[in-house]
């Protein structure tokens, strides 16, 4: 019973953290096109602070400790599919801490980069989770 419960928590964790990493670099796309100082950057610095620090940051730590039981549970420490697994994880946190950084960019209006960025940017967290749900539904090797 427990690894199911785990198991499901690890589920709504990991879908509220893919919900902040596809929408923040929607946000930012919309943002770099606004103004500085404006109404509307103003409103996105907002949008964009209480999505990474109330959903985001928690719904990535819960999925990390979730997980790592899951696998504790599941003594998978050793199995390749699971090591895949985990290094496309460590990508997706990593692209999570790179959306921080531009995020206290935005909010210092620092930010140089244009909209387009973003929106290339917005597709990683999309091909990591494809390679993840894969992985984990498959066991391939």
């Amino acid at each position: 019973m427990l690894y199911e419960v785990l198991k499901a928590l690890h589920i709504v964790s990991v879908i509220a953290w893919m919900a902040g990493l596809l929408y923040l670099p929607r946000l930012f796309v919309y943002h770099a096109d606004a103004e500085k100082g404006s109404t509307q950057s103003e409103t996105f610095k907002v949008m964009e602070r209480r999505l990474l620090r109330g959903i985001m940051n928690p719904a990535m730590i819960l999925t990390w400790v979730f997980g790592l039981a899951l696998a504790w549970q599941g003594d998978w420490w050793h199995a390749p599919w699971w090591q895949a697994k985990f290094a496309l994880v460590c990508g997706l946190t990593a692209v999570h801490h790179l959306y921080g950084r531009w995020r206290k960019e935005f909010a210092a209006d620092q930010n140089v980069r244009p909209a387009n960025h973003y929106r290339w940017w917005n597709e990683v967290p999309t091909l990591l989770m494809i390679g993840i749900v894969f992985l984990v539904v498959l066991k391939p090797f």
